[in-house]
């Protein structure tokens, strides 16, 4: 695979990815990339490998930036990184705080997911004689459609690039492990009726009370808890759109909504489209899927795993991850995975977004003892 030729940024900001990884996650942040404006970051990226990992082997594929050893180990681990964040909201430059005891550092980008890529940056460098070979990939557009994520064009044009025996996605887990993740699905429900004046309704057929059934059915609806591989995943069914109706005085003929199913990673799409169909039968509605990806199984009972789990210790947290993550494309390429990185999920995209700096240490710390890894006396927990 050749670079991919790619327009010079007007100036290109400098990383140094040995500095402490508190310094390290600020300046990272402090670069703006709202997802479609990556360039700027990912040529720091880029600029810091080649300048302080002659161990790895680097490429350019657009925004993306991939690094790889070759060490002849028996397995291959993946380590993944989004470089972009959704849009800034008064929230950059980064900050730091001091919080009922607890030091932050504040900003857009800190916890989705810059504070997990300044992590996997700074190994990048500092993993020179890992036990397993590794792949690096600081990857763009994330956070918009499935179809602009650059691991989807990877995925189909260059899949020798995400080959691999296990992989960790750096996405929040407050430096716990989140086991795969849920399939997500929306469906846009339709209900007709006949448009009428609203003085004289009972020459019409009014579509948006056609879906009040609908929406008592969404009520009522309890989703199924499913425990795979000791990890309870909750399912999750609701109306999250709706609209209907052209003016105070008139019968809607049209009503409109959007709902979204979230199902554990046992299930299908095809299965889940099925369970919603199944919900709603009997009902006059036009039902169509707009949009769908599959889960992804745990991923923690391969050897590379264990060896990841056993490096983290018995105190660490495992848990279900409830939302959808990019480990879902690596379940889909039979690359097991998991999420594993530094800040609260829920923090995720909020005006207060944040990251302990315990968290960074952590995350840093176990990832560097799996990768036997030492590290200076300041970047431990």
């Amino acid at each position: 695979m050749t670079d991919t030729p790619r327009p010079a940024s007007p100036v290109r900001p400098v990383l140094d990815p040995l500095a402490d990884i508190v310094d390290l996650t600020a300046a990272i942040v402090d670069i703006e990339s709202v997802s479609g404006h990556e360039r700027a970051l990912a040529d720091a990226v880029e600029d810091a490998l080649r300048a302080h990992a002659p161990h790895l082997t680097v490429v350019r594929d657009g925004d993306t930036v991939i690094a790889r050893t070759a060490l002849g180990r028996v397995q291959r681990a993946i380590l993944a990184g989004h470089l972009d964040t959704v849009p800034v909201a008064d929230n950059l430059p980064s900050s730091r705080r001091v919080r009922d005891g607890v030091e932050e550092l504040v900003g857009r980008g800190t916890c989705d997911m810059k504070g997990g890529v300044a992590v996997l940056l700074q190994l990048a460098v500092l993993a020179t004689a890992p036990p397993v070979d590794l792949t690096w990939i600081f990857y763009d557009h994330e956070e918009v459609a499935a179809a602009d994520n650059s691991l989807t064009r990877i995925a189909r044009e260059h899949p020798e690039h995400l080959a691999g025996d296990f992989a960790i996605l750096g996405e929040p887990t407050s430096a716990g492990v989140e086991g795969g993740c849920k399939g997500t699905m929306k469906l846009e429900v339709t209900a007709r009726g006949v448009a009428a004046h609203s003085a004289r309704d009972w020459v019409g057929d009014n579509a948006i009370h056609r879906l009040a059934p609908v929406l008592q059915r969404l009520a009522d609806y309890e989703g199924r808890r499913a425990v795979i591989d000791g990890l309870e995943y909750r399912e999750c069914l609701n109306a999250v759109l709706a609209d209907g109706g052209v003016a105070g005085n008139v019968i809607p003929d049209r009503a409109h909504l959007t709902l979204n199913y979230r199902f554990a990673p046992d299930t299908s799409p095809e299965q889940a489209e099925a369970h919603v169909r199944e919900l709603l039968a009997g009902l006059d509605l036009e039902i169509e899927v707009s949009d769908a990806a599959a889960g992804a199984l745990p991923g923690l009972d391969s050897a590379p795993a264990r060896a990841f789990l056993a490096a983290l210790g018995d105190d660490v947290r495992v848990d279900a991850k409830q939302g959808w993550t990019d480990v879902a494309r690596f379940s889909a390429l039979g690359v097991p995975a998991v999420n594993f990185g530094p800040g609260d999920p829920l923090l995720a995209h909020t005006d207060d977004e944040h990251v302990p700096v315990a968290d960074l240490r952590a995350a840093l710390a176990a990832l560097a003892s799996w990768l036997e890894v030492d590290l200076p006396s300041a970047e431990r927990p």
